[in-house]
């Protein structure tokens, strides 16, 4: 029963799980079904499309929070707050902290701790989300389901840890999706509900999550990086730049993703608007020997 009504209380607060219940070591696959709950819900909620029917402005909706969103996840939440890519304020880096938890992808401190992780173990044992380690569907949703990768990772990020702000984003991650949720039933009852709240997140989630499981096995590579990651342009145009994975393993730092114009890379061209009204700046380039490093053989 306490272990119930610790469950419980980590839809609300995640400080409430403990560090030995949510660290059984990387290779856990124990999933706890009761805190995952709340993930299979938003999926079931899709089927209330059935009961509110499809309308313009309700599938408008749900196209235009998944981009919204998207671009928070890809720009802010990977490229800034797991690589700091660029720079910005203090007052956008909350502003799109907070538009990036309202993706349901957990907090930002957690996000950039689980990624830093991956970077450092890629396609390694320890990596949470390797494809070739532990299988595909792992890699695609069975490993944030995990306990041992419930808990966020601070000693990897005490560089953002310092935001107060962050850190109460990132205990109370379920704050930005229900204000969310409940300002679209307020302003369009269930219909914006399922489209604009339960339909965009399910397909920004799975949009999201190819990355860590399509994009390390199909695709082609440009780099002879020590992990399996591909290019692949129709996730990078799903994902909005997320696709040219092999290029950011190869240079993980940089701002755009999409190497080459060719590349298409909506967030770069995001965030290069942003630059130009000043609020973000110094967007880290790829330097041209950098580029030219590493070539795999021509086929």
């Amino acid at each position: 029963m306490k272990n119930r009504l610790e469950t419980f209380l980590c839809w609300f607060d995640s400080a409430a799980a403990t560090s030995a219940e949510s660290r059984h070591g990387i290779d856990s696959r124990h999933i706890d079904w009761l805190r995952v709950l709340p993930f299979v819900l938003i999926h079931a909620g899709c089927l209330g499309v059935l009961w509110v029917g499809a309308s313009a402005t309700a599938v408008a909706l749900a196209a235009a929070l998944f981009a919204l969103r998207m671009f928070a996840v890809t720009a802010f939440y990977h490229r800034y707050f797991s690589h700091r890519a660029f720079r910005t304020s203090r007052a956008m880096q909350f502003l799109f902290a907070l538009l990036g938890a309202s993706a349901v992808q957990r907090g930002p401190l957690w996000w950039a701790s689980h990624h830093r992780h991956h970077h450092a173990h890629a396609d390694r044992p320890a990596d949470a989300h390797s494809a070739s380690q532990h299988g595909f569907a792992w890699s695609h949703a069975g490993w944030f389901l995990s306990r041992a990768n419930f808990a966020t990772r601070h000693e990897l990020v005490r560089d953002l840890a310092r935001y107060p702000e962050l850190r109460l984003l990132d205990r109370f991650d379920v704050l930005a999706p229900a204000l969310l949720a409940g300002g679209l039933y307020a302003a369009g009852g269930l219909e914006f509900l399922v489209w604009g709240f339960c339909v965009s997140t399910v397909a920004l989630w799975h949009a999201t999550f190819t990355i860590n499981s399509f994009a390390h096995r199909f695709g082609w590579r440009r780099y002879a990086t020590r992990d399996d990651s591909r290019n692949n342009l129709w996730l990078a145009l799903l994902t909005f730049g997320e696709g040219w994975h092999n290029n950011h393993h190869h240079f993980p730092g940089a701002a755009r993703q999409g190497f080459y114009w060719w590349e298409v890379d909506l967030a770069w061209y995001g965030l290069k608007l942003l630059a130009a009204t000043g609020l973000v700046w110094d967007l880290r380039p790829v330097p041209a020997a950098v580029r030219a490093a590493r070539r795999e053989p021509a086929p």
